[in-house]
């Protein structure tokens, strides 16, 4: 069985440590930050065997070269082979599956272009590490890609089974729900939600992980099919059309300036 813990860097972002409770040796996702890394390895004796990186932007890649220092022996970083990386030795083209062999586990690929062209996924058992594609109630911005990339893209994960765990890289769940309320107001489970990663945040813990099923039902961007989002998309932009990428796409321009 999985531990994933996350190590806490810059502001919000979350660098996850992959782990076995039998092993010292781990896999962190997206280390922007190598220091808080550095430091969780050495507080818990614990050995760094390798990277999985999911997209190439520096708060989630910024740490690699000064952990390859650290390291004492060869890592095995993982990354999309489509992104401009450094260090990347076990680049991802188009890979369905690949091993990571210090935990014995394989782990699933999903390529999800939208906030960039080349962002992947992580899918290990029941886990999945999707960077900044799928937030909890919301969605990463359309840096490089299309609205209908990143819809097609969260509807991938959408499919995944319900149960299954969603480790995003940033702590924006309260700033999301409040947009997605505006969205749904009469959502009783997003009002539920929301009132529960408030009391979450006060103590001041992670709102992550989320779920597909959690997600499923409160996300906004993962319901632009509901007549409410439909609604209250045609509303805000004082036009009437009920096409999923096209509520989609000025869903995201909304939050944008939210």
């Amino acid at each position: 069985m999985l531990t994933v813990t996350p190590i806490q860097a810059f502001v919000d972002n979350y660098i996850w440590v992959i782990s076995l409770p039998t092993s010292p040796l781990v896999y962190v996702v997206d280390p922007g930050d190598a220091d808080v890394v550095i430091h969780y390895l050495q507080t818990h004796q614990l050995t760094l065997a390798g990277i999985l990186i999911t997209h190439h932007h520096h708060d989630h890649t910024g740490g690699i070269k000064r952990l390859i220092e650290y390291s004492t022996t060869m890592l095995d970083i993982f990354g999309p082979s489509r992104e401009n990386i450094a260090h990347i030795n076990q680049p991802i083209t188009d890979q369905k599956q690949i091993l990571l062999p210090a935990l014995g586990v394989t782990a699933s690929i999903f390529y999800l272009p939208g906030h960039t062209l080349g962002h992947i996924a992580y899918h290990i058992q029941d886990e999945l590490f999707c960077g900044d594609t799928l937030f909890s109630g919301g969605c990463g911005r359309l840096f490089e890609g299309s609205a209908s990339q990143l819809y097609h893209s969260l509807q991938c994960l959408a499919n995944l089974d319900p149960k299954t765990r969603v480790y995003c890289a940033h702590e924006y769940t309260l700033s999301n729900l409040k947009f997605a309320m505006d969205v749904e107001p009469n959502n009783p489970d997003l009002a539920h939600y929301h009132a529960h990663c408030h009391r979450i945040r006060a103590n001041d813990q992670a709102t992550l992980p989320s779920s597909i099923e959690i997600e499923q039902d409160i996300n906004p961007f993962l319901r632009c099919h509901k007549l409410e989002v439909i609604t209250s998309v045609n509303q805000h932009f004082n036009q009437d059309s009920s096409d999923v990428i096209t509520t989609f796409g000025l869903l995201r321009q909304w939050k944008d300036k939210a």
